[in-house]
């Protein structure tokens, strides 16, 4: 299967679903996308693996056809550009709160004349040379989303700003963070949180940019693509196979435990 553009689809209206990456076995990748999700964000901020895991983890997203986005550790231009040389269709950047920092990414993560990425034609996002670098450049400066992550109230306060400069194609208003720069650390669904991105909404939505969350529920889901969200990331694999393997053993242990034979 060949990787599906998330700037082509976003583009069009679409709604996209996927989760956060912690494990860093490509089994779980390949897992995932057999399941049906759009795209992976194999999780380089909180997961514990490197960049050898990193291209390994986007080359089994590319066997099931799933979009393979990098949530790089920060800002850095190196992080950003070793993420896409794996071959990632997208950057997803933390704390990005300012106009300076979104142009850097920006910068980064595209070739001239939308950015200056470093460039090599010989890495395995151009195909190890097999395509013209020309090719290789119209080809990632068309596919490539640049996904950057508003967690704080200042960053929702400046998304006018931080847009201006254009490049970014997907807000995305991260719930915990948000929580936390607001002083209620972990109520994600407290009015003053959701209020802030409704805020960001709007914003981004006024600039025609994509906007994404996280979300936990899929009646939350539903209640943010109905107000506009469109790359929704539901969960986290830890958490999803947590919850998953807590239910099937309950749901036996109360089975066995109303079948089991008396005592004689």
């Amino acid at each position: 299967m060949g990787l599906v553009s998330l700037v082509s689809r976003l583009s069009q209206g679409d709604v996209v679903v996927g989760t956060f990456v912690y494990l860093g076995s490509p089994d779980v990748v390949e897992l995932l996308g057999e399941a049906g999700v759009d795209f992976v964000i194999i999780d380089m901020e909180h997961g514990y693996f490197g960049f050898s895991d990193v291209c390994e983890l986007v080359r089994a997203a590319g066997v099931v056809g799933v979009a393979p986005v990098v949530r790089v550790p920060s800002s850095e231009e190196t992080y950003i550009l070793r993420a896409l040389e794996c071959g990632a269709l997208g950057v997803q950047v933390p704390h990005v709160d300012d106009p300076e920092t979104a142009r850097r990414v920006v910068e980064a993560a595209h070739y001239y004349p939308e950015g200056m990425r470093g460039f090599s034609p010989y890495t395995r996002a151009g195909r190890y040379g097999a395509r013209t670098p020309r090719a290789h450049v119209e080809a990632s400066n068309r596919d490539t989303a640049v996904i950057i992550h508003i967690e704080s109230a200042e960053g929702v306060r400046r998304l006018p700003e931080i847009l201006g400069g254009g490049g970014v194609d997907v807000v995305f208003l991260g719930p915990y963070d948000l929580s936390q720069s607001l002083g209620i650390p972990g109520e994600v669904t407290d009015p003053r949180v959701t209020g802030l991105i409704e805020s960001g909404i709007k914003a981004a939505r006024e600039r025609g940019v994509a906007v994404g969350t996280f979300v936990e529920t899929v009646d939350a889901a539903a209640e943010w693509a109905a107000k506009g969200v469109q790359y929704i990331a539901y969960s986290v694999d830890v958490a999803i196979f947590y919850r998953a393997v807590r239910e099937i053993v309950k749901s036996v242990k109360d089975r066995v435990s109303r079948t089991k034979p008396g005592k004689h």
